[in-house]
């Protein structure tokens, strides 16, 4: 079973990795390793492929799936309420399995230098420009040059058409923002956004500059990745981080 792994520089007891769309049983459009229980796919088939996400990869739990809404709101593991609604998940303990699910927006996984600490966000534009990545970075004891980030698969800086509208949220936020768009050639009155060059705008802003990963394009790569943008109806990756 296929999956991404991060190229960074990290303890040996960090495990973490993003899931493709291969080696599941899901039928089309959600073919084949769906994760996702809320995209109109068979829930006995989301069910055994979660199932095999936690044989395969030799996960020390099952992963706690959140009900994600674009939001700030981060959830701490261990985590006892039924309410899951969040877009990222952090946790100081062992064995406790972080994880976001995406189709197109940015995973990101955050550890540290010591191992003793992860996280997970999901950075859809809207959360990345409300700020999911600072809220999440506030969950740590660690200080901020010693947390460890990885920019997993999302559509990438010539798939990412957006309107002025959203330009103009980000650039309200942090005027930086504005470099990291640009006219879309095949639309003047667009743009092309690049989410991977502003969540390291936004990490560099508050101190993390180890960062690395960034280098997928979940829209142009159809036979990884599942992407919103491209099919519409389609099912979702997981992105999944823990420390032994």
């Amino acid at each position: 079973m296929q999956a991404i792994f991060p190229n960074w520089q990290v303890p040996s007891n960090i495990h973490a990795f993003t899931t493709t769309r291969q080696g599941g049983v899901s039928a089309a459009p959600f073919d084949s390793f769906n994760l996702g229980d809320h995209v109109g796919d068979e829930k006995s088939a989301v069910k055994t492929n979660r199932t095999l996400l936690v044989e395969k990869f030799n996960l020390p739990q099952t992963p706690l799936f959140l009900t994600q809404t674009h939001s700030t709101e981060v959830i701490q593991l261990p985590y006892c309420d039924n309410n899951f609604n969040a877009d990222a998940v952090y946790t100081r303990q062992s064995n406790q399995v972080c994880t976001v699910m995406t189709a197109d927006c940015l995973p990101v996984l955050f550890t540290t230098r010591q191992g003793n600490e992860v996280a997970a966000a999901h950075a859809g534009w809207r959360g990345l420009c409300d700020g999911i990545l600072e809220e999440t970075v506030k969950c740590f004891k660690a200080q901020v040059q010693d947390i460890i980030v990885w920019l997993g698969p999302a559509i990438g800086p010539n798939a990412f058409q957006v309107g002025g509208d959203v330009v103009e949220q980000f650039v309200r936020i942090d005027p930086i923002a504005e470099t990291a768009f640009r006219t879309d050639s095949s639309l003047q009155s667009k743009y092309l956004g690049n989410l991977y060059q502003i969540a390291r705008q936004r990490l560099n802003k508050l101190g993390i500059t180890e960062i690395s990963g960034g280098d997928h394009c979940t829209f142009n790569e159809k036979d990884l990745f599942f992407s919103y943008r491209r099919d519409g109806k389609t099912g979702r990756m997981a992105s999944v981080i823990w420390f032994e």
